[in-house]
């Protein structure tokens, strides 16, 4: 087996689908779809010749592990053998190879960015694997302040309920939009830094890693866990402020005031998320970003796993959302 893939030309590479690409793997990740795995992409006209002699010549184990295991409910080798550009549409919905568009930008799920450019490239014969993680590694500019812009608006539109819930007795909405606030600053704060957000599961262990946050991290707990609206509102409000230092530290838009303020003349607090909405979007020069409606990438505009699961789907909707022809 290893002769003839290492005659043929191919990349190898542990990239995709896996809580291991993202170094998220811990003891429990073992007891199910778990193996020694590796993506190996040769020539479409390779593909079945390596795919057999793969099966053929793999050992029934490796260091404890089976090599043929269960995934998703099918039995199948961890050695996985196909074409890069088949694997790349049926993982992101397109091509990279072929260049990456607004719609293919936007389209994509966080954690299928996250998955594509994480993980790690043990060859790359093909020399096409190194480039499209490096085209895919982080967004153009102007996307990234659209997308950081539709991220500040999904705070702004709720971020004065803590205190409305509050005021009127409600604590159990509160924390529940508290919660739902903690999460889109922590999706924010990955954003700014450069981090394509992972899903749920993963979302606290992904801030954690990044270097600083400790303080951030603190007040987020002392918003999700607090036991009165004032106190849920005033963790907030350091988390806020943190991201807003971050944005302006960025220098990608106008210095804003990173104190938080009194919602009009009601007695609750709030950074004014559309402040610094407002300030990246007035920094993108591209004019075809410019002129998109301001809804946001799929993981904004739709979080559900019938949508962000199905590269398809995924696609269809965020179309729909931005405006196929603005979008393409």
């Amino acid at each position: 087996m290893a002769a003839l893939v290492g005659s043929v030309p191919h990349s190898a590479a542990l990239i995709g689908p896996g809580s291991e690409v993202l170094a998220f793997d811990t003891e429990r990740s073992a007891d199910h779809d778990f193996g020694p795995r590796v993506l190996v992409f040769v020539a479409a006209a390779d593909v079945a010749g390596v795919r057999a002699a793969v099966e053929a010549g793999l050992p029934g184990s490796f260091g404890g592990y089976p090599t043929v295991f269960a995934y998703r409910g099918a039995a199948r080798p961890g050695v996985v053998v196909c074409e890069l550009g088949a694997w790349l549409e049926e993982v992101l919905g397109f091509d990279p190879r072929g260049g990456v568009g607004l719609l293919d930008w936007l389209s994509v799920p966080w954690q299928r960015l996250a998955e594509v450019t994480g993980g790690q490239v043990f060859h790359d014969g093909l020399g096409e694997l190194a480039g499209v993680r490096e085209v895919l590694r982080w967004y153009p500019r102007d996307v990234w302040r659209y997308v950081l812009a539709c991220q500040w608006l999904r705070i702004a539109g709720e971020e004065p309920f803590v205190g409305r819930c509050g005021e009127v007795g409600d604590e159990l909405g509160s924390a529940v939009v508290g919660a739902g606030l903690a999460r889109e600053v922590m999706r924010l704060a990955l954003l700014l830094r450069r981090r394509y957000p992972p899903y749920g599961k993963w979302l606290g262990s992904a801030l954690a890693r990044l270097p600083g946050s400790a303080e951030l991290v603190r007040a987020l707990e002392m918003a999700v866990g607090a036991r009165s609206w004032r106190e849920r509102e005033a963790g907030l409000s350091a988390a806020y402020s943190r991201v807003a230092a971050v944005q302006n530290r960025l220098g990608l838009a106008e210095v804003l005031d990173e104190r938080v303020r009194g919602f009009h003349d009601r007695p609750f607090l709030v950074i004014g998320g559309d402040r610094f909405a407002g300030a990246l979007l007035g920094a993108v020069s591209d004019p075809q970003v410019a002129a998109l409606p301001v809804a946001g990438c799929v993981d904004q505009v739709s979080g559900g796993a019938e949508v962000v699961c199905r590269p398809g789907v995924a696609r269809a909707v965020t179309a729909a959302a931005l405006g196929a022809a603005r979008a393409a």
